[in-house]
This record gives structure tokens, C-alpha cells and sequence, in this order.
């Protein structure tokens, strides 16, 4: 039987206490996430019985409703049909936002920053998979015209990278977007040197004389956090200045005052200093998945799951994406794609000792997103609950992303994994990057399936699942 959004959405959100209720809500690729005026009028149990939901877990300050791909688009347009905006109410602090510690506010900030993002870099990374399949797979020959019109399609958004940031992170702080999308487009304005171009030697960088120094300045093409720091500080200097600028000057004047400061602040002083820290922090990831025998990979295999738990694996977005934009390879995906592998191997083997019918049959709902790349619904219904199993992916990704790492493989662009990745290594690793999954996938479902059990699993009658889950 088909799901239906309406019923999905009506049901959500008498879980949650009503629209009313509701301080802000957005969805990822497989969840709605929801932020309350008030968390104790929220039901927990009743997602349990809400046919459609996977799944319901709490993590950095929201409330995640486990939908799947797709249907989360649907039931999100369904409560946007219904009057429930993407932010609404008063801007108090909702009740559970006090409960929230700098490092989940950081890390939530990053996600609303970079979520919206996330598409347009998935759609170009495949671009370029699809481009090295017609060439590396096929071998077409593409003309002059030809290729110049794919790099179109496959460099733009990564040479521009700063003007969505720019954008998304103006929106984030409260500001207006379309002043971000001004500010990351002066960020890689034509009249600047091009940054790739100063660091190669073949163009200077422009002076600005001040207090008896050069400030050298740049357009900070392909880069990430000043994109995100120019946001936050637009939207500042935005709200500020519509306090003492009259109603009347308002349009005039606060996108002048905004632009204008944000500018100087951000291009020339305190930009080519978050520009350094920012390439500091690459370089040294890079240094790190570099290091002998596999080290960095089977550490972050093993670990980066840990920080998906806490939403924490949001700040390595930007890491993945600079590298792309600086180097056309990203060394993180494999590895990554070794972690979301052996989750899946570990659910795997917890699904075939399953004997209850209804609950296998569930389940599987939960492992075929981890296929497509996205992990959370294996993780967070199946494997994190169990304890055990969740662990045995763990190991399972660290020994994929040791592997990978001793291969040097990496992927030519970014944003997608598992199955969805291969196309990104189209002629260059395409068999090692199936062996990475395939090793990740075994160790973790042969490590699960020969030390987990769970007897109580087959001595609950179906009817009671079926009654508690739908």
C-alpha cells in the first residue's frame, strides 16, 4: 500500500504538539528536522505507530523524523501546504534550545548552512562521473565546443562555491539572501586576481596600503569559510542597522551600510585571515589521510559514524568540498563510503537472524537508503539501538577505509557515495573503490552475524509489532 504524505504529515504533527508548536522545521534527504516552542508537548511513542515514519531520534537541538528519500519531500510540502512555514513565531528561544552546548550549536549551524547546498554538489559531482563514463568508459571523443560546455556544467559550482555559502549562510543568520548572494559574488569578483592564479605566480595580488603594511587581497575562489563568515557578518550588521535607519531610508540605506562594511571587514581584513586558518585546517586533513599504511582512513572509517551521532560529520562538508575546488579529487569519499558499507553489512546481519516477518520486512526500509549513501536510517533504526551492531559497522568501515587509503583512491568530486559513487570513479579506481565497499560490507555483516544475538527478537508476536509500528 502506498504512503500517503497527507496522512504522514496530519499524523507528524499531532506528534508534535501542533503547528503551533512548531519553531522551525527543514528536512534533509531522508528527515524532517524540527525545532519546538515546546518540547513536552511532544509525543515520542507516537511515531512508533505512524505508518511511513522509520524512525525517531533527537540529536543537536532538533527533533528527526526518519521519512526516507523522497517521501520526506512530500511530507514537508504537505506541512507547508497546511500553513507550517520553514520558520514561524516569535524568535524566542525554543525550550529545548537552552539545553544545547556550543559545540551542537556550531554543529547545527554548519548543517542549516550547508544542507541546502548539498544538491547542486551531488548533481555536479555526477556530472563529472557521467562525463568520465563517456570518455574513460565509452571513449568518445568530445570536441573543443563540447568540453568547454561540460566544464560549464561540472567546475561552475565548485569555482562559485562561495556565492551559495554566501547565500545559504546570510539566510541561516537571519539576514537577506539575496545581499549574500552580492557579497559571494564580490568574494570572486572578475576585477580580483584570481586566487589560483596568485598562488601559481601568474598574477599579483592587489596592495592595499594600511599602517605601513600591504594587505595583499584575492578573490578567495573555491573557498568556504569566509563564504560563511561574510554571511554571519552581513546578517548582523544587517539587523543592526535597521534599528537606527529610519523606515523611510531602510531600502536605500541598509543594504548600502550592509554591503559596504561587510565588504571592507571581510574581503580585506579579517577574510585572508580565515582564508589562512581555512587552508591551514585542509592541509592538515590532507597530511593526515596521507599518513603510512592506511592510518588516517581506518581512523576516520572507524570513527566518522561516532560523529554522525551527534551531527558533527556536517563540519566535514566544507573540508570535502575545498579539496574538490582545490585539487578535483575528494580522498574523504571512499573512506566515508567505507563507513556507510560496513553499517550496512552489520544491519544485514541483523535482518537475516531476524525471524519475526513484519520486523525483516520493515527493516530492509531502513538498509536500502544506506546503499544510495545516506546512512542515518540504518544507523539510527536499526543498528545504534542494538548496540553491538553498530560497533561491528564501525570496524567494518575503519578496516574499508584503511583499505582505501593504502589503494589512494579518491573520488573526482564530491556528495555522493556507496552506489550512487561510482560514477566519480569512472577510469580512475572504479574497481578498488567496489573492493573497499565489498571489504567493508563483509568484515562488519561476518563480525555481526557471528557475535550478535538477540533472542528476544523472535519471541515477540508480529501482532505487537504491528499494533506499536504500523
Amino acid at each position: 500500500m502506498a504512503k500517503n504524505p497527507k496522512v504522514v504529515a496530519d499524523s507528524v504533527l499531532e506528534a508534535l504538539g501542533g503547528k503551533e508548536n512548531i519553531y522551525r522545521v527543514s528536512h534533509c534527504a531522508t528527515r524532517l528536522r524540527v525545532e519546538l516552542h515546546d518540547d513536552k508537548k511532544l509525543d515520542k511513542q507516537a511515531f512508533d505507530s505512524i505508518p511511513g515514519v522509520s524512525g525517531y531520534f533527537f540529536q543537536s537541538g532538533q527533533h528527526q523524523i526518519i521519512l526516507g528519500t523522497g517521501f520526506v519531500n512530500k511530507v514537508f510540502a504537505e506541512l507547508v501546504n497546511q500553513g507550517v512555514a520553514e520558520e514561524q513565531g516569535e524568535k524566542e528561544e525554543p525550550s529545548g534550545g537552552s539545553n544545547k552546548t556550543k559545540v551542537q550549536q556550531l554543529t547545527k549551524t554548519f548543517a542549516d548552512i550547508f544542507i541546502p547546498v548539498i544538491p547542486v554538489l551531488i548533481a555536479t559531482g555526477l556530472l563529472m562521473g557521467l562525463r568520465g563514463l563517456l570518455i574513460n568508459g565509452f571513449g568518445m571523443d568530445m570536441s573543443d565546443t563540447v568540453l568547454t560546455l561540460s566544464q560549464v556544467l561540472t567546475d561552475t559550482a565548485f569555482t562559485f562555491i562561495p556565492v551559495f555559502v554566501a547565500w545559504s549562510a546570510m539566510k541561516t543568520f537571519g539576514g537577506s539572501p539575496v545581499l549574500g548572494v552580492a557579497l559571494g559574488l564580490m568574494l570572486v569578483a572578475p576585477q580580483l586576481p584570481d586566487k589560483w592564479a596568485v598562488t601559481f605566480g601568474e598574477a599579483e595580488p592587489l596592495l592595499l596600503p594600511f599602517l605601513g603594511f600591504d594587505i595583499p587581497i584575492t578573490g578567495m575562489q573555491s573557498s568556504i569559510l569566509p563564504a560563511v563568515f561574510m554571511g554571519w557578518l552581513a546578517a548582523t550588521i544587517e539587523k543592526k542597522a535597521r534599528k537606527f535607519v529610519p523606515e523611510a531610508l531602510d531600502l536605500i540605506l541598509t543594504p548600502f551600510i550592509t554591503l559596504l562594511f561587510s565588504l571592507v571587514l571581510g574581503l580585506i581584513m579579517v577574510g585572508p585571515l580565515i582564508l589562512g586558518i581555512e587552508n591551514l585546517i585542509t592541509s592538515g586533513i590532507m597530511y593526515f589521510f596521507e599518513l603510512p599504511f592506511g592510518i588516517g582512513g581506518f581512523v576516520y572509517g572507524g570513527a566518522i559514524q561516532f560523529l554522525t551521532i551527534t551531527g558533527m560529520h556536517h563540519t566535514i562538508v566544507p573540508i570535502s568540498v575545498k579539496m574538490v575546488a582545490e585539487t578535483g579529487y575528494d580522498l574523504i569519499n571512499p573512506i566515508g563510503t567505507a563507513a556507510i558499507a560496513g553499517q550496512a553489512g552489520a544491519a544485514i546481519a541483523v535482518i537475516i537472524q531476524q525471524k519475526n516477518k513484519i520486523k525483516r520486512s520493515n527493516m530492509y526500509g531502513s538498509v536500502i537508503p544506506a546503499f544510495l549513501g545516506i546512512t542515518e536510517p540504518v544507523m539510527f533504526a536499526i543498528n545504534l539501538p542494538k548496540v553491538k551492531p553498530f560497533f561491528f559497522g564501525c570496524l567494518g568501515g575503519a578496516v574499508g577505509g584503511g583499505l582505501a587509503s593504502i589503494l589512494g583512491i579518491a573520488a573526482q568530486g564530491t556528495g555522493s557515495t556507496m552506489l550512487p559513487g561510482l560514477l566519480l570513479y569512472i577510469g580512475d579506481g572504479f574497481f578498488q573503490y567496489i573492493l573497499v565497499i565489498l571489504v567493508a560490507l563483509a568484515t562488519s555483516f561476518l563480525v555481526t552475524f557471528a557475535a550478535y544475538r538477540e533472542k528476544q527478537e523472535a519471541e515477540q508476536p508480529a501482532l505487537n509489532y504491528n499494533v506499536n509500528h504500523g
